[in-house]
């Protein structure tokens, strides 16, 4: 017993502190982001919990702005790479040149791509080819590209934030399953409201603009990526988790409602995604653990782009949020 709450201790001191250093990061994000405090915070809980996230949203919304300023303010090296049709493999990559020395002997040499940074913006992801896409997917799951039957490890940490635009879709290739899966969370970008746009125009208008400050280290990144692992999490939360992912799926013994509008469902990945984000919202608002109504907030951004719809359900105007937002009510 001792053991145990001397642990405990360790871990509300720990989260305490780390805690203030991410309310400052949220803050520094919020002076340059206006009107997205949502995006900001499900946007960070993806990099806290060590994956990724894709961001959907009309043009204009700020999205690589939002990128770009959380790398400065988490001190984290980042690239920005815009996905086309013509776009290969090897343009996001690398790939190997040849070299010779004075004496005449020749090597190659592996050059990086951009894809060798800690926060990567990939623009517009599904623009590019299925073979780009699935050259990215390594990267993104095993941390790793292979060049020539060379393994190239990634930096740490390694994040994507990925963008789509919801709008034009002609000339795009879209994302199968299994890549939508490996990103943590898929987050609506809406539009801002009436004083966060008032706000914008007069800070983006003028002589001067703000500038992003970095509030954290790349140390300061992985140690809270450490400690989101550690916050306990009790059995009720648990048992929500499960709860919610396993009555999203179309099986024999689900509900008829779910059946009959409900294509394919969320898998065991899912899960650990949901366990992962509400530790890292905990470890944001510095509480020891999660509860209920952080599953409930980050249900619609884990579920979302995990599950599809029967063409019925689609017909009737069912929308995958309703389906997460009526399994929700029932936790």
């Amino acid at each position: 017993m001792a053991s145990i709450n001397k642990v405990e201790k360790d871990i509300a001191r720990k989260l305490e502190k780390t805690g203030d250093k991410l309310a400052r990061a949220r803050a520094a994000v919020g002076d340059i982001i206006f009107g997205q405090d949502i995006v900001v915070e499900q946007t960070l809980a993806a990099i806290l919990s060590g994956g990724h996230a894709l961001l959907i949203g009309v043009p204009g919304l700020a999205k690589t702005k939002l990128v770009a300023t959380i790398a400065t303010v988490l001190g984290l090296d980042d690239a920005r790479i815009q996905f086309t049709p013509d776009l290969m493999p090897a343009d996001i990559i690398g790939s190997e040149v040849m070299e010779e020395t004075r004496g005449g002997k020749r090597s190659f040499r592996f050059v990086e791509g951009p894809l060798f940074c800690q926060l990567l913006m990939a623009d517009e992801i599904n623009r590019a080819s299925p073979r780009t896409q699935s050259a990215l997917l390594q990267a993104m799951q095993e941390l790793h590209a292979t060049v020539a039957g060379v393994r190239h490890n990634m930096p740490k940490p390694f994040h994507v934030l990925a963008t789509q635009n919801p709008l034009e879709q002609e000339g795009t290739y879209p994302l199968p399953e299994a890549q939508l899966d490996r990103f943590v969370l898929q987050i609506d970008v809406p539009y801002p409201d009436l004083q966060a746009e008032r706000r914008m125009l007069f800070a983006t208008t003028g002589s001067t603009h703000d500038q992003p400050k970095r509030v954290m280290r790349t140390a300061d990144l992985l140690a809270a990526q450490r400690l989101v692992r550690r916050i306990p999490i009790g059995d009720k939360v648990v048992d929500a988790i499960l709860e919610l992912v396993r009555r999203a799926r179309p099986e024999p013994d689900a509900s008829a409602d779910i059946r009959e509008q409900v294509a394919w469902g969320p898998g065991p990945r899912a899960s650990q995604a949901l366990m992962l984000s509400i530790r890292a919202r905990a470890l944001m608002e510095q509480r020891l653990s999660p509860s209920i109504d952080d599953v409930i907030a980050l249900a619609g951004p884990v579920l979302r782009h995990r599950m599809a719809l029967t063409f019925a359900a689609r017909a009737d105007g069912i929308t995958v949020s309703d389906v997460i937002d009526r399994l929700c009510g029932e936790l």
